[in-house]
């Protein structure tokens, strides 16, 4: 039974803490629409889209309105399309891109994610394909998010795969230089992908899934950071406690909006994502939360410490609230979408070397990191080696989303808008790493491997 002051809590949490279900994604499955005709093949991915998720932006804004629960963004996550593509007779990909664009467009969704190929032990003739598609598609459609899984703990890093993503991106960006290389902030590099990611750029419907599900993602850093304020001072048992007894009442909420969601579309409920996902919008900062527990800024020593607890406390209070958990669940510490962090970049206190330090206990990694232009393909792929190194020995999922935003140098801005915010150019280190980048093959899997 839901008690009056309880109602009244989570009205104060919605209205005045910037509490938010951030996204309901449909995970659709194609693998039924795999043809040797690559224009049928694109006909049955359009039709199953449009009829899969014809109701799911209604649903959204129904449960929206009824439980007086903002729902930030709906979106729908496919299986790979390296995958479905493979077996048609088409050499680019790109038109299988602006098929999803399409079928997006007609449904009213914010974005769909799935144009996405996994090659952590070695590529695919379809997984080429993709890859090479990806700057084109991404520069010509407007909701298409891309993905590619280059290491898993159990394969190691496809060191060949990580050197051409380094130019993938630098295409993209080029190909949207007159809008700061925004193609690039759907573009995000893996390790250890989860398969039912409701996030993007990051989101598709992997293998082991159903045929259709509804996965939530939640967010709340303000509704913690204000938990946190009247703890002030307190021992961090303390500050523990009160971040788990805020995640639980947080997933209790996004647990709800699932069941509630997939109930009236008919469709298997999958997992609630804990992460908190910050946006620009003062107050709903995970900076801000490890600033509150007593660090002048966040970069500070001391800074990776506030995160592991916060990381761990979010993810204890989840699981409480919810038996099925799942996606990345924990704090994303995405630069550009959150304004502490840009606040920690601009006076100084946050550089690369400590965000990537911050990695080895979030939920993802480097996520909308804003680099120079000028920034050499070979380094890019380096950050994208470091991340994936992070990921396969702590078992872990990272990630690289970065932008070389094409003309713009360090102390910079770039504006993207939205919940993408804007991004402050940040310093990468003088020397390079192209000899090293340039060996390819693969590193092998670490010795815990072999767990089994």
């Amino acid at each position: 039974m839901i008690r009056p002051f309880e109602i009244i809590e989570t009205i104060k949490m919605i209205q005045e803490e910037h509490l938010d279900i951030r996204t309901i994604t449909m995970g659709i499955s194609l693998r039924d629409c795999c043809s040797s005709s690559s224009k049928e093949a694109r006909e049955k991915i359009y039709n199953k889209i449009t009829k899969c998720a014809k109701d799911l932006v209604k649903v959204g804004e129904d449960i929206e309105r009824e439980f007086g629960i903002p729902i930030i963004n709906k979106r729908i996550s496919v299986t790979p399309i390296s995958i479905i593509a493979e077996s048609s007779d088409e050499e680019d990909y790109v038109k299988f891109a602006e098929t999803l664009d399409k079928a997006a467009e007609s449904v009213g969704v914010n974005f769909i994610g799935g144009f996405s190929a996994l090659v952590h032990k070695g590529y695919t003739k379809g997984d080429k394909k993709l890859i090479n598609s990806i700057p084109e598609a991404l520069s010509t459609t407007k909701k298409v998010c891309s993905s590619v899984n280059v290491a898993s703990t159990k394969s190691g890093i496809n060191m060949d795969c990580v050197k051409e993503m380094g130019h993938i991106i630098k295409k993209a960006a080029e190909l949207t230089s007159d809008s700061g290389g925004i193609a690039c902030a759907k573009l995000v590099i893996f390790a250890n992908v989860p398969e039912d990611n409701p996030f993007m750029a990051g989101a598709f419907h992997g293998f082991g899934e159903a045929e259709c599900v509804i996965n939530v993602g939640v967010s709340g850093p303000g509704v913690v950071k204000c938990a946190l304020e009247k703890v002030r001072g307190a021992d961090f048992e303390t500050v523990s406690e009160t971040i788990k007894k805020t995640a639980f009442k947080i997933t209790r909420m996004g647990q709800l909006v699932a069941r509630e969601a997939s109930k009236r579309l008919g469709v298997s409920f999958g997992i609630v994502d804990l992460s908190l996902a910050p946006t620009p919008a003062m107050g709903d900062s995970v900076a801000h939360i490890l600033e509150e527990m007593g660090l002048e800024k966040c970069g500070a020593h001391g800074t990776t410490a506030a995160l592991a607890l916060l990381n761990d406390a979010v993810k204890k209070g989840g699981v409480m609230a919810s038996s099925f958990v799942g996606g990345l669940s924990g704090a994303f510490i995405p630069v550009s979408e959150d304004a502490g962090m840009i606040e920690a970049v601009q006076k100084g206190a946050l550089s690369i070397e400590k965000l990537e330090a911050m990695t080895c206990v979030c939920s993802v990694g480097l996520d909308m990191i804003v680099v120079p232009g000028s920034t050499s393909a070979e380094t890019i792929s380096a950050i994208i080696a470091d991340e994936a190194a992070i990921g396969v020995v702590n078992n872990k999922t990272t990630a690289v989303r970065i932008i070389p935003a094409p003309g713009k140098d360090v102390g910079d801005m770039v504006e993207f808008g939205g919940l993408l915010g804007k991004g402050p150019v940040m310093k990468l280190s003088d020397y390079s790493s192209k000899d090293f980048i340039n060996r390819g093959g693969r590193i092998p899997a670490p010795l815990h491997s072999l767990r089994n």
